[in-house]
C-alpha cells in the first residue's frame, strides 16, 4: 500500500498556483476542493493540475454549503450533484467526495438518496464516496450503521471529528461501527475533534493527546481494512479548516495556529503512522511465512 496526501481547498487563502506549489513542497499527490462552476474555469483548473502531475478528488456538497439548505428536497439534492459531477468530470476528478443530504431527514429519505446518488456518480463512470459530516444525513454513527447497512456498495470517506462532537465523547465506544466504517472507507479526511469541537487547536498539543490517539487508532483500523481489501493507494486530506473551526483569541479573533502549518504537521505525522504501518505488515508477513 502506497500513502498519498492531499491538500484540501478549504481555507485556502492563495491562488491555484500557491496550492500547487504546496503540494509540490510538501511532496503530496494532489489536492481535494470543490471544481470550478464554469467550463472555461474547468479547463484551467485541469490543465494546471495536470501540468504539475497532480491528482484532484473533487469535493461537492449537495443543496447548499457544507450545511445544507433546510427545505430542499431530494431531488434537489440529486440535481447539485448531478451539475457537481459533470464539473468534476470536466476536471478529471479520480473520484468524488460527497458532502450529502440532511440530518433532518428519515433514514428512508436518505438511503433513497444515497441510492439515487450512487445510480447518478456510476451513469458519469465515476466513484463516490459519501462524508460522515455533520448536519448532513450522516451525522452521526448510529444513523450511518443504519443506512450503510441497507446499501452495503456505498463507500465512505471517514472523517470521525464530526462525530466527536455529535455524540460529545471519542467514539471509542462504538467499535462495531467503527469496523463497519472502516470496511466501507475509501477515503480519509484527517482533523482530530474532540469532545466539545469538531477540531483540536493543534493536534500536537498535549492536552489533546487522547484525541490524536483515538484519530490515528481509527485510521490505521481503516488502513487495514483497505489493506485486506486490496486497496493499493490510500487517499488523505489533512483537514483543519477556518469558518469556526480554528479557535480563535477572543475580541482579536487572531486565529490561535497558523492551518497551513496545522495541515503540513498533520500530513507529517500520518507519514510517519503510515511507515510503522506498513512495517508492521512486513513484520506479520515474515512472521506467517
Amino acid at each position: 500500500m502506497n500513502l498519498h496526501l492531499y491538500k484540501t481547498l478549504w481555507g485556502h487563502q492563495g491562488s491555484l498556483a500557491d496550492a500547487i506549489a504546496a503540494c509540490a513542497n510538501l511532496g503530496w499527490a494532489g489536492i481535494e476542493g470543490p471544481p470550478p462552476s464554469e467550463p472555461a474555469g474547468q479547463r484551467v483548473f485541469c490543465a494546471r493540475l495536470l501540468d504539475a502531475e497532480l491528482g484532484y478528488i473533487a469535493e461537492i456538497c449537495t443543496a447548499g454549503s457544507y450545511v445544507p439548505q433546510r427545505r430542499a428536497t431530494l431531488t434537489d439534492h440529486l440535481d447539485s450533484l448531478r451539475h457537481g459531477a459533470e464539473a468534476a468530470l470536466e476536471c478529471r476528478a479520480q473520484f468524488l467526495t460527497v458532502i450529502g443530504g440532511c440530518d433532518a431527514w428519515p433514514a428512508s429519505q436518505s438511503v433513497e438518496f444515497f441510492h439515487g446518488a450512487m445510480e447518478l456518480a456510476r451513469s458519469f463512470a465515476l466513484d463516490v464516496s459519501f462524508e460522515t459530516h455533520r448536519s448532513r444525513s450522516l451525522f452521526h454513527p448510529w444513523i450511518a450503521r443504519d443506512i450503510l447497512t441497507r446499501l452495503p456498495e456505498m463507500e465512505l470517506t471517514c472523517d470521525f471529528s464530526h462525530w466527536c462532537v455529535v455524540c460529545e465523547r471519542l467514539i471509542d465506544t462504538e467499535p462495531d461501527i467503527l469496523a463497519l466504517c472502516a470496511q466501507r472507507a475509501r477515503h480519509i479526511h484527517a482533523r482530530v475533534g474532540y469532545a466539545q469541537g469538531p477540531q483540536t487547536p493543534h493536534p500536537a498539543a498535549p492536552e489533546y493527546a487522547d484525541a490524536l490517539t483515538a484519530h490515528e487508532q481509527w485510521w490505521w483500523q481503516i488502513w487495514e481494512s483497505q489493506r485486506a481489501r486490496g486497496i493499493v493507494n490510500c487517499t488523505m486530506t489533512p483537514d483543519f479548516g477556518p469558518d469556526g473551526y480554528l479557535h480563535t483569541a477572543p475580541f482579536t479573533g487572531v486565529p490561535v495556529a497558523d492551518l497551513n502549518q496545522v495541515n503540513a504537521w498533520m500530513g507529517a505525522r500520518l507519514r510517519d503512522n503510515f511507515g510503522q504501518f506498513a512495517a508492521a505488515q512486513v513484520v506479520e508477513a515474515v512472521a506467517g511465512t
